[in-house]
């Protein structure tokens, strides 16, 4: 036999000397090289975010991939922070009105800090505009200028009507002109002016020639009238002038020393041109400025509606400033957590207006793409996938490098009411997308846009070894927690202890996890739990307690198992022994808590030629995993005892007890074991638990839980008593996975629990039945008195007993 050797209890687990720590506390870790390590244990992933972020061509978008839990977004803040510090502040975006098409909003970009500054200057002047020259028009000397072209006006006009009335009257007819400087002619007769009456009551022929004789004389004062209407226009003219110059007075005097000043730091012909239209507009709409005639008096006071449709003309004039940056110190850093097309893309937002929807340029709102203009925006694919609109207006947006803003669509056509274009916004952003690996192969193998927009691939890893240069990096992550969470400090113990809490998340000796996240989760509790105890400072104690207490409110459904197995509801014997039967171990997952949970494995065989049937298959139980493993184990069947003679026997395998689904090859090792005590017709102890895969050759091989899953076999024999004889078979490559609990590592170091590392099946079998499993001879048979001698002759006789039983039921032929 070969002796196995249980495991010694200082290799359960990892653990760091306290007296190792190179701190006496958390205060003394050095917070000046925090900076320099924070990306320490991501060197895959920030080479690939440096080489990204440094390739200006389109289609160096970023996929950040990672689990859960990694501290994803955390870490790219933390490496684009010094980035963007040392990048300049992108302009200012701001919309403002197409004086030529006012459906078409221009976009201006102007220099930080800039577009806030305008938008208030420019409301500034137009409404001291809207004020001052009024003001200006009643001015003493511009009312005598009013007067003396009125009064000129008046001259020429008298002067014209004499002479037409003059001409009338020489014409037998009285000239009568209103005060709208309409015409009418009545008729003289005997020197008496006619009224309609009389003239209706003259002899027809009177009446024609009189007609006749007005259309001449109104021709014949054609030149004269002309000359009226011409004075008339004169004086609009005269008076629009000078209206004109008091509006270019009050321009020159607030308008003009605005453009100066503003031109004066933007050097750029578009906005130059802007304040150019501008002012051309306010001079073509010197009607909108210059005063009206009150309306008449209402009784009703006037609406909010009415006061806006009186000042919605002034709209034209505003700024909408579309991305401030004036509080910006370097790039942009934005993270859209909720990525709908509105907070995405932007909008086009609508105004209900006497029952209709309007729009105008300052209703134009951006979204985090445009305000991650210049810098880099952040976005989580899963976020991205449940706004499928938004994800196709991103893949457009950087595949053309503009930015359109599109009114609303809900997918339904239907007529659309009025709406405006604006000019698209170049973009100039470098998106990083944080997903997880199936992910990134869902979208690289299903839309092919994808791979040629993101082409570079940051990977995340979620263990580093577990050096000491390692662990010195990892006391920077923990100060940085304790720092930015305000908690108290942590003593050299509990820093220890942190350590080795990262390495049992890891389920590694030799590593360290980078799941981040969780280890804060147990700093935090237990800070708040030192401070609810009256400490200054989390020791191991406090650390230990904060650790048990989340143990304590995941593990109801762990506990109420456990409660089965004391009242043998579930059977699982941890003594005796029995043939075919063996304690087999499983871990099962609730929300993010991992227990584990033996089980017993069943095997039963007899005369047949349907060999091993897996009762989990058959009852649609059992994955494909497990479904291959099952077959592993009729290959090593055929390889060991299918060498001079065929197999022919009949076998059932099961989990006993066993309602859930069963997925994976953990439990391979333990129902081979099973089958072939079943053949060989020996009995298996039950104080020994089994976990490992086997393969063809029947080596052992690593599986994963391994720690949960001692724990678990663990907590039932210590409520059934220990024994020292209870104890765990695992392969012997998962030896550096163990990361047991105190209470398992105190157990053994008492010699009241065993951990035995195994390689091969054989191995397993005589810890299991106390036989030597034996050797191969070269006849093709195995060694007298060993477990598989008894196994191949059992074989051997069910094969005959099978062939025996079909040669009896053939029917004889008759000579």
């Amino acid at each position: 036999m070969v002796k196995t050797t249980p495991l010694a209890w200082q290799k359960l687990r990892a653990r760091l000397d306290p007296d190792k720590v190179p701190y006496g506390d958390s205060t003394e870790i050095n917070q000046n090289s925090k900076s320099a390590n924070r990306l320490l244990f991501q060197p895959r992933a920030l080479e690939a975010l440096r080489l990204g972020l440094h390739i200006k061509d389109k289609g160096y978008n970023i996929y950040l991939a990672g689990e859960p839990n990694m501290g994803r977004s955390f870490m790219v803040q933390d490496f684009l922070a010094p980035l963007a510090s040392k990048a300049s502040a992108p302009p200012d975006l701001i919309y403002v009105n197409n004086f030529d098409d006012e459906d078409k909003p221009k976009l201006l970009a102007l220099p930080s800090g800039t577009g806030k500054k305008l938008k208030t200057d420019l409301s500034q002047v137009i409404a001291t505009i809207r004020k001052e020259l009024p003001i200006r028009f009643e001015n003493e000397a511009y009312q005598k200028k009013r007067t003396a072209i009125m009064e000129k006006f008046q001259t020429v006009r008298e002067k014209l009507v004499d002479e037409m009335e003059n001409e009338a009257a020489g014409q037998g007819f009285n000239l009568d002109v209103d005060e709208q400087g309409g015409m009418t002619l009545y008729p003289l007769v005997e020197g008496k002016l006619l009224s309609e009456d009389e003239f209706e009551k003259l002899d027809p022929k009177v009446r024609k020639r009189l007609k006749a004789d007005s259309d001449k004389l109104m021709a014949a004062m054609q030149d004269l009238v002309r000359n009226l209407t011409r004075e008339e226009k004169g004086l609009q003219e005269n008076e629009q002038t000078l209206d004109l110059e008091i509006l270019e007075e009050v321009l020159a005097e607030y308008f003009d020393p605005l453009v100066k000043r503003f031109t004066d730091s933007i050097k750029k012909k578009e906005f130059t041109a802007y304040l150019q239209d501008m002012r051309k507009d306010i001079l073509d709409n010197l009607d909108q400025f210059a005063p009206k005639d009150p309306p008449p008096p209402s009784l009703l006071p006037e609406s909010p509606l009415t006061q806006h449709l009186g000042d919605s003309f002034y709209i034209r004039y505003e700024v909408n400033v579309f991305v401030d940056n004036s509080e910006l110190k370097g790039a942009p850093i934005i993270i859209e957590d909720h990525p709908t097309p509105f907070n995405l893309l932007g909008c086009i937002e609508r105004e209900s207006e006497m029952g209709a929807l309007i729009t105008d340029f300052t209703l134009i709102k951006s979204g985090s793409l445009h305000r991650a203009n210049g810098g880099y925006l952040l976005l989580h694919v899963e976020d991205m996938m449940q706004h499928t609109p938004a994800w196709e207006g991103l893949l457009r947006t950087l595949r053309s490098g503009l930015a359109k803003i599109d009114d609303t669509d809900d997918g339904h056509e239907q007529s659309r009411s009025r709406t405006i274009e604006p000019q698209p916004v170049p973009v100039n952003v470098k998106i990083i997308l944080v997903g997880t690996d199936e992910v990134f192969e869902l979208l690289h193998a299903h839309d092919d846009r994808f791979p040629k927009l993101f082409k570079i691939k940051a990977h995340m890893q979620e263990t580093t070894t577990r050096t000491m240069a390692n662990t010195r990096g990892y006391f920077l992550y923990l100060s940085r927690i304790i720092e930015e969470a305000g908690l108290v400090p942590f003593s050299q113990s509990a820093l220890a202890g942190l350590v080795d809490f990262s390495s049992r998340l890891a389920g590694d000796q030799k590593k360290l996890s980078l799941k981040l996240p969780l280890l804060r989760e147990l700093m935090v509790e237990a800070s708040a739990m030192a401070v609810m105890h009256g400490k200054k400072m989390v020791d191991n104690d406090v650390l230990r307690a904060a650790e048990s207490a989340r143990d304590y409110r995941s593990n109801l459904y762990e506990e109420e198992f456990m409660e089965e197995y004391d009242r043998e509801l579930i059977k699982l014997p941890t003594s005796g022994e029995s043939v075919g039967r063996v304690n087999g171990l499983s871990v099962s997952w609730y929300g993010d808590y991992e227990f584990g949970l033996p089980h017993q494995i069943a095997c039963t065989v007899g005369v047949g030629d349907g060999g091993v049937v897996d009762l989990e298959r058959e009852a649609e139980l059992g994955g494909p995993i497990h479904t291959k493993a099952m077959m592993i184990l009729k290959g090593y069947l055929s390889s060991m005892f299918a060498h001079n003679k065929p197999l022919v026997f009949a076998g059932s395998l099961c989990f006993e007890q066993s309602y859930a689904g069963v997925e994976g090859d953990s439990a391979s090792g333990a129902e081979l074991a099973a089958l072939l005590s079943a053949l060989a017709n020996v009995p298996i102890r039950f104080s020994w638990a089994f976990t490992g895969a086997v393969n063809h050759s029947g080596a052992i091989m690593a599986v994963g839980g391994v720690t949960r899953k001692i724990e678990g076999f663990f907590e039932v024999c210590k409520r059934k008593g220990l024994t020292g004889e209870q104890g765990v078979l695992l392969p012997a490559d998962n030896r550096d996975h163990l990361m047991l609990k105190d209470e398992v590592v105190e157990a053994v170091r008492d010699g009241r629990f065993q951990i035995c590392p195994i390689r091969r099946i054989e191995e397993a079998m005589e810890m299991l039945t106390g036989i030597p499993a034996g050797r191969r001879l070269k006849n093709g048979g195995f060694s007298s008195n060993s477990l598989y001698r008894l196994v191949d002759d059992r074989l051997a006789e069910l094969s005959a007993t099978y062939y025996d039983f079909q040669t009896a039921r053939r029917p004889r032929k008759k000579k």
